[in-house]
């Protein structure tokens, strides 16, 4: 049997403050932050990553974070003004016809209209979020939902951090 090789590019954009949000209300935990170096490649799998962008809400973004991204992924973080929603919509309209896929980190159903679009033009579209944080109509709208688990994510401490 013939091995069938699948080429995709993607991007990865992330509204921050919703996944934050998403993770400290089913934690109960305001330490608790994503993990990239475990979520990441298993979001991508055998995919290549054309870009990842993290949208930011608010003055107090960490410099660390923005740091860690750019040097594992090549990534960067957005400031915006108020929520990441429009921001994030138009990169990803921007986006549509340089990827393959795009994966958008979110559970909101503001997004839901962005993924219509998206797919119109042909994009494969997939959510990846918190389950129960999740808008079932986003679920039941993109191609493909990757349920945040409790690997995807650890506790901060003052001197390190726990998992």
């Amino acid at each position: 049997m013939t091995e069938i090789i699948i080429s995709q590019k993607v991007a990865i954009l992330i509204d921050g403050n919703n996944i934050e949000r998403s993770l400290h209300s089913i934690t109960n935990d305001e330490g608790v932050m994503l993990n990239f170096d475990s979520f990441v490649p298993r979001l991508l799998e055998t995919r290549e990553l054309n870009r990842l962008i993290y949208f930011r809400e608010g003055k107090r973004i960490s410099s660390k974070l923005a740091e860690r991204l750019h040097k594992q992924y090549y990534g960067s973080v957005i400031p915006c003004h108020k929520s990441a929603d429009i921001p994030l919509s138009i990169m990803a309209t921007q986006l549509a016809s340089k990827v393959d896929a795009i994966i958008i980190m979110s559970g909101d159903a503001d997004y839901i209209e962005l993924v219509r679009h998206l797919k119109s033009e042909g994009v494969r579209v997939e959510i990846a979020s918190v389950s129960e944080t999740t808008a079932n109509i986003l679920i039941e709208e993109c191609h493909f939902f990757h349920p945040l688990i409790a690997d995807d994510w650890f506790t901060l401490k003052k001197k390190g951090f726990r998992k």
